[in-house]
Formats: C-alpha cells, sequence, structure tokens
C-alpha cells in the first residue's frame, strides 16, 4: 500500500522487538527492544514511543503501520492457543491424527509424531455427507449439531474448526454447520475449511483449518489490544499485517484467516534480501535471518524467494519431512531451525555439545543478560569469544554481564567436559553454524538446488557474526551483510507489497478442458482477492498471477505451473499441457509420454505493483580510515586468539576494503570478519564480504 508520509514497520520476534522509521526525506531510524511476552504490545508500543522521539514526530504524523509477529507460531509450537474443538463427518474424526499413515523416520523405533492439536474427546463427528462432486449424499443433522454446540460450551471450548468431506466442492454443510453454532460459540471464533483451505486432500485442509482456529482467540485479543493502544498513543494510521507469503494484507483479514502469519517475520526477512540482491545484481542467493530465537534460510533465484503453499509448524524430528503439523497456506519456502543467539547449550550423555532448539528467548534470556538465566546460549559463547561488545549491545540498551556467561558455561560445559572457557565457547559456536550449514543443505537438496556459488545475504541480530565461517562450510565465497541487518526483517516489510492469494481446487483432466468452466473460476477468484485488497491500489496497478497443480494422471504429487493471465478458449487445454510438460521437465529432466494430464488445485494472486531496484553501480575504490582500536577475540576461521581491528559501520566509506581479522560495529549487531576474509561498504551502504583464495 502507497503512502506518502512516515511509515513505522514492527517485528516481533522470540527475543527481540524490532522497530524501523522510514521517513520521507528517505532517513531511516530503527531501535531494538527485548519482546515482552506476556503482552507483546507492551514493546511494540514503548518502542513506538521512542522511535517518535527520536524523530521528533507527533503521533498522528504517521501514515502507515506494517507489522509482523510470531505470536501465532510461538503459540503452535509451544501448543498455547485456545481449547479447541474439532467438528468433521460422521467417521473421520480420526484423520487429524492418522495423518498420512506413515513412518516419517522408518527405522528409529522411539519415532513419536506430534500430538494433533486437538485431544480426541474434542474431534467430533457430525452425521452429514457430501459427495466427491459436492453432491448431497446424507443431510447435515442439525440437531445432533446442537447437541454439540451445548456440549463444546459445557466443556469451556474457545474457538471451533469446521472441516467437512468434500467441501472444497461445496461449503453449503459447513456455512450451515457454522451458522447454528454461533448461537453457542462467537461466529468471529469459528473456522471453517472452505474459507480457510478449500483444497483437496482431507487431512491438510482439517490441519490447517484446526491451526487457524486454534490461535484466532490469542490473535484477536492481541491485534485488539494493540490497535486499542495505537489509538490511545494517537495514532490513526492504517494497520497492516505482513503475511507468511511475503505480502501485506489488512486487519480483518488477519483476524480472520491468523494462520496466514505464521512465518510473517522471516518473510520479511525474504523481501529484503530480495531487494538487496536486485540491487546488488545477484541472481543466485541464500538469505539467512538469525535472530534470538530461530535462524531461517531462504533460496532466491533470479531475484524471486522460492515459494511453496504447504509448510509444517513444530517439526518432531530436525529438518525430516512429515514429521510436523503441516498447513496449507502460500508461504516463501524456508527451512528454519531452533538456531538463534538465545538457543541453549549443553552437554548430553555422550559428553558432546548441543546447542537448541530450545531457546532462553528475552525471559529470562541468555545468562550474560543478568536477567536470572542461567543456562549458557549463542550469545554467551559469542560474547566470551570476544565477538560482543558488552558496552553496547543492542545499542547499549542491555549491558551484558561476562562473569555470568562465563559462569553459565563453567557450570554446564567447561566443568563437565574439563576444557577451557574459550575452546568450550568455540563448541557452542561451531555445533551451531555446522547445525544451520546442514539444515541449509538439506533445503537446497529437496529443490534440487545447491549453495555452493550463491551469495549469502545475512541478517538479524546473530547472522553478521556467524555468517562468514557458516558461508565457508557452505563453499560460499561471497557474503552480503545488508545496511540495517539487525533489523533486516523490519526493513523487508517496508518493501512488501499488498498482495493476497485465493485458491480452488477443481479437479480438470485436460483432454476434457472446459474453457467457461475455468474462466468463471478465475474471475470468481479474483473478485475475492480484490476484495480482500480494499484498502490497496486501483486495479491497474495490481499484478495477477496464475498457477496450477498439475500432474500425470495417477501420480501422488503435482507441479507448479505458471499460466497465462488471458480468457481460455478451445485451444487452451493443449497451452496448459505444453506448460506442464516444460515445467515437469526443468525437474526431472523429462516427460512422460502417453499418460492422461490433470489439474488439481488453481490459484490466483493479487499483488501491489512494485517494481525492483534497478543494479546500482559499484562505488570507486577508496581507502579506509585507521580503525577506532582492537579488540582480543577468538578467530573463527583459525580458532586462534587475535587482535582485531574495531571499525565502526559509518566511517567506512563505500569503496573501502579492510582485512580480517576485524569486527564492524553498529548499533543492532556486529559484523565477524575472519582471518582470510575482506570486508567493505559497497552501493547502499551493504558490507560486503570475500574469501580471500
Amino acid at each position: 500500500m502507497s503512502a506518502t508520509g512516515p511509515r513505522l514497520a514492527v517485528d516481533i520476534g522470540g527475543t527481540f522487538t524490532d522497530l524501523v522509521l522510514a521517513l520521507p526525506d528517505g532517513r531511516h531510524l530503527s531501535t531494538k527492544l527485548l519482546t515482552t511476552p506476556t503482552a507483546p504490545e507492551a514493546a511494540v508500543l514503548d518502542g513506538t514511543r521512542q522511535i517518535l522521539a527520536r524523530a521528533g514526530l507527533a503521533p498522528e504524523a504517521l501514515s502507515l503501520v506494517i507489522h509482523g509477529t510470531t505470536l501465532a507460531t510461538n503459540a503452535l509450537i509451544e501448543r498455547k492457543g485456545a481449547p479447541t474443538a474439532l467438528l468433521t463427518t460422521e467417521g473421520f474424526r480420526d484423520s487429524l491424527e492418522m495423518a498420512y499413515e506413515h513412518r516419517f523416520e522408518q527405522y528409529d523405533l522411539y519415532m513419536e509424531r506430534p500430538e494433533p492439536l486437538v485431544s480426541r474427546p474434542w474431534r467430533l463427528e457430525v452425521p452429514e455427507r457430501l459427495a466427491a462432486d459436492g453432491s448431497l449424499l446424507k443431510p447435515l443433522d442439525e440437531a445432533a449439531l446442537r447437541r454439540l454446540g451445548e456440549a463444546c460450551v459445557a466443556g469451556g471450548i474457545e474457538a471451533a474448526a469446521i472441516c467437512f468431506l468434500h467441501s472444497y466442492q461445496n461449503p453449503a454443510h459447513e456455512l450451515a454447520a457454522r451458522r447454528i453454532l454461533a448461537a453457542y460459540l462467537p461466529e468471529r471464533l469459528i473456522s471453517i475449511s472452505a474459507e480457510v483451505c478449500p483444497e483437496i486432500r482431507e487431512y491438510e485442509r482439517a490441519s490447517t483449518t484446526v491451526a487457524n482456529a486454534y490461535v484466532l482467540p490469542l490473535m484477536e485479543r492481541y491485534l485488539a489490544r494493540l490497535e486499542t493502544g495505537l489509538r490511545q498513543a494517537g495514532i490513526a494510521a492504517p494497520l497492516l499485517l505482513m503475511m507468511s507469503s511475503g505480502g501485506i494484507t489488512t486487519v480483518a483479514t488477519a483476524r480472520r484467516f491468523p494462520v496466514r502469519l505464521v512465518e510473517s517475520g522471516p518473510a520479511g526477512g525474504a523481501i529484503l534480501a530480495q531487494l538487496i540482491a536486485a540491487g546488488a545484481g545477484i541472481d543466485r542467493a541464500l538469505a539467512f535471518d538469525m535472530g534470538g530465537t530461530t535462524a531461517k534460510i531462504t533460496l532466491i533465484d533470479d531475484l524471486q524467494p522460492q515459494q511453496a503453499r504447504h509448510f509444517e509448524i513444530a517439526r518432531a524430528a530436525r529438518f525430516v519431512k512429515g514429521s510436523g503439523i503441516p498447513v496449507r497456506i502460500p508461504v516463501i519456502d524456508m527451512v528454519e531451525i531452533g538456531a538463534g543467539g538465545g538457543s541453549i547449550a549443553r552437554t548430553d550423555a555422550l559428553k558432546r555439545i548441543t546447542v537448541g532448539p530450545d531457546s532462553a528467548g528475552s525471559a529470562p534470556g541468555p545468562a550474560c543478560y543478568d536477567r536470572g538465566g542461567v543456562q549458557p546460549t549463542v550469545t554467551d559463547a559469542d560474547l566470551l569469544l570476544g565477538w560482543i561488545d558488552p558496552a553496547n549491545f543492542a545499542g547499549g540498551h542491555i549491558r551484558l554481564a561476562p562473569e555470568r556467561a562465563a559462569a553459565a558455561l563453567g557450570a554446564d560445559l567447561t566443568g563437565p567436559l574439563g576444557m577451557p572457557p574459550a575452546q568450550a565457547a568455540l563448541g557452542v559456536t561451531e555445533i551451531v553454524t555446522e547445525t544451520m550449514a546442514s539444515a541449509a543443505r538439506v533445503h537446497a537438496v529437496e529443490n534440487g538446488k545447491e549453495t555452493a556459488g550463491r551469495t549469502l545475504i545475512a541478517f538479524g541480530g546473530a547472522a553478521p557474526l556467524h555468517a562468514a565461517r557458516l558461508a565457508q562450510k557452505l563453499g560460499i565465497t561471497r557474503v552480503l551483510i545488508p545496511f540495517g541487518a539487525g533489523v533486516g526483517s523490519a526493513y523487508g516489510f517496508l518493501g512488501a507489497p499488498l498482495a493476497y492469494e485465493v485458491v480452488r481446487s477443481r479437479v480438470i483432466r485436460l483432454a476434457d478442458f472446459d474453457p467457461p468452466l475455468l474462466n468463471d473460476l478465475f474471475a470468481e477468484m479474483r473478485a475475492e482477492a480484490e476484495a480482500v485488497l480494499q484498502l490497496g491500489a486501483p486495479a491497474a496497478a495490481l499484478a495477477e498471477t496464475r498457477t496450477a497443480y498439475m500432474r500425470y494422471r495417477g501420480q501422488g504429487h503435482e507441479v507448479a505451473v505458471t499460466l497465462p493471465n488471458a480468457r481460455y478458449d478451445a485451444t487452451g487445454g493443449e497451452a496448459l499441457h505444453a506448460l506442464f510438460e516444460a515445467a515437469y521437465r526443468a525437474l526431472y529432466g523429462r516427460t512422460i509420454p502417453g499418460l492422461a494430464v490433470e489439474a488439481l488445485s488453481w490459484t490466483l494472486a493479487l499483488s501491489e505493483v512494485r517494481p525492483l531496484p534497478a543494479r546500482a553501480a559499484p562505488p570507486a575504490a577508496a581507502t579506509a580510515p585507521p580503525p577506532s582500536g582492537t579488540r582480543r577475540l577468538i578467530d573463527p576461521a583459525t580458532g586462534a586468539e587475535v587482535a582485531a581491528a574495531v571499525h565502526p559501520r559509518e566511517s567506512l566509506p563505500p569503496g573501502a576494503r579492510i582485512a580480517g581479522p576485524a569486527v564492524i560495529i553498529e548499533a543492532e549487531t556486529t559484523t565477524l570478519v575472519p582471518q582470510g576474509f575482506t570486508a567493505g561498504p559497497i552501493a547502499g551502504g551493504h558490507i560486503l564480504i570475500e574469501r580471500l583464495g
């Protein structure tokens, strides 16, 4: 959404809340506060007051507030959502627990599946049945539904998910069930699969609808408190929410479909990486976002982040598909792992160092925060290695206590392992970096790609400390640290377009191609998307993207095929067949002659037109000023203690180069340049780190 006045972006993470204020003259102000987990809006409102005061702006001067949050994600991971009931077709209550009916780790005797968000007593069966084509087989039993509504009230249920068989074809029974159930539960807290995920495949549709209902009360209360707080602060600007797809949407849509917000913060980081890649002329990038709680990795090819319609939350086994809670939503495809600055380090029964996935978060936080934390974390290790200045962490808002970090590592690592503190701390950073490298390799392989030869774009408070070492492990020679990297996702929010995607499942064999059916379907989907973008740009400024999910008949999985934006005629079936075979060949290197092709689902995405930045000319060579001092630290490339030059980021002119070992300091983060690397600003103030040799 276009706005001419000052714009504020807010990103709530598990440890820090980041704010960036974009001023009309092109300047940006930023700040970083500890997240307030019991009342997340408190840090947002406090940070907003601080940043407006620094800018000398009155609250009413803001023209737009864009917000991303991990609140929905954390509620799903930590199972802190509302008591929820699932109402489903009679005989299908256990499909949520049966899942895919396979073992995601075939040879693990101790494998544990993730527990469903709704326990079996609250998976309620409703007598009704629709056929696969949407025709009526068994009427909805309204009396039985009312009895279930009474049971929900008596049982303290706060939200409900309704998922009937084949409702993606005909939503009549789900709509009627919601109307009846609204006499017992607030209608706004009832999710129906025909609206949340109108797609074929019952289990994933039910799982997505349940996840949406599970976080509905939490997100509604939070957004209401936030809107009230902003109004009381004198801010009348529209509030928009970042979605997992990389687009922004209205509060009304976010309240109906909070499941679309599950990866909103990381999606902002991917948008930032896309903008940086365009300005730097980078065709193949690996976006790396490491904050206080998690690390996220995204592939970017030809200036487009990898997209998907399937995502798993809270995987029981790291990196293993099928071990989490599946949701079918538009999402920037990324791998997320519990590897952040607050990730807790410990030794296992074999006296090996392990890190994460649990985090100390913001309360109590790492031991060095001196807020009651006693377990060692990655940030404690970074501090003991000399990578962080204890007096200037988070812009000086948090003074770190090295003695607390040393005590924590001593109790849990140094003592049990019998090794010097520095060696134990280096072991922690090596383990967490290798964990991130492994995740990146697996993610790339799963997508038929590789990490070598890419540019690593690193942002988030902890990423610039670990990026160069991660690049070494991945065979990457170039690392880019964006301007404002410590609050990178919030910067990405400011560049995100207003957007929305609609999906429909209609099984169509290309041999029986029906142009009027498809034309009417896309017209209906466009109207729905335009209704959601009610605060958006005029229709002429909206870009439309159509996608079909197609397969050879008899296959179990589909291939995403981009379609032309046009009305279809009798030749449309042949055109779609050619597009499918081109996409199939690009993935598998071949096609299968003689097999019929069918499409299962169709999507239409509308997005505000926002051209990517033009490639900036490289700056002329410049001379770096002398360092402001030196710091004794452990170099991750060699493991040796060295005297590293300290350079304030603002002192380095574009085109200047410095040699490692060195640290480049700024308010929200620190960039570590190991031995064997050079670094310096390029156009836009971004730091380019290159490996020698």
